[in-house]
């Protein structure tokens, strides 16, 4: 399997195309043991997949993005979604095409952080208050949400910690959790 991979990858990181410290690296819960299901890291690449990831670090994956090896696009998919607070990473994601088959495999081995946080970090919770950073213009209703704005009593979206929900000029919207701070 390591030599298919080293061929595969002309002998660098899958992701940011670092040619030292080399290792296979499974993508589950589908993994046979053979290249088909795992991607070629590097030590960091590794490391901060399964621990600290650094905000900016994985920015590197626009390229990897477009690999024609499937395990690289839903590793890739997976990483980017664990970045979703982050408006360049969902920009990425957002242009992952992975077929229905990927795309479940993607999603079979997610850990999401069930943490929603607003701007400063804060923790939020179902029934919190929070208060609008920004401007931010409200696709389909036709008005602005002015920057003070109060949105009481916010849910949570379950499966996405980056977006929760509130009412705004008497219409319930999705506000990025980027975009608010608790009040």
């Amino acid at each position: 399997m390591f030599a298919t991979l080293i061929a595969r990858s002309d002998a660098s990181c899958e992701f940011c195309e670092v040619a030292s410290n080399l290792l296979p690296y499974s993508v589950g819960p589908l993994h046979d043991g053979t290249a088909m299901t795992s991607v070629l890291l590097c030590d960091k690449c590794s490391e901060m997949i399964d621990g600290k990831i650094e905000k900016n670090y994985f920015r590197c994956l626009s390229s990897a993005i477009w690999s024609e090896h499937d395990p690289v696009k839903v590793l890739a998919w997976r990483v980017l979604d664990m970045l979703s607070d982050q408006a360049w990473a969902r920009d990425l994601k957002d242009q992952i095409y992975l077929d229905e088959v990927l795309m479940a495999w993607a999603i079979s081995g997610v850990i999401r952080s069930s943490q929603h946080k607003d701007v400063n970090g804060v923790t939020l919770e179902a029934g919190n208050n929070v208060l609008l950073i920004k401007d931010l213009v409200v696709k389909g209703g036709g008005f602005t949400a002015k920057r003070g704005t109060a949105v009481r009593g916010i849910s949570l979206v379950e499966d996405n910690p980056a977006h929760i929900e509130g009412k705004v000029e008497g219409q319930r919207i999705t506000i990025l959790t980027e975009f608010v701070k608790k009040k």
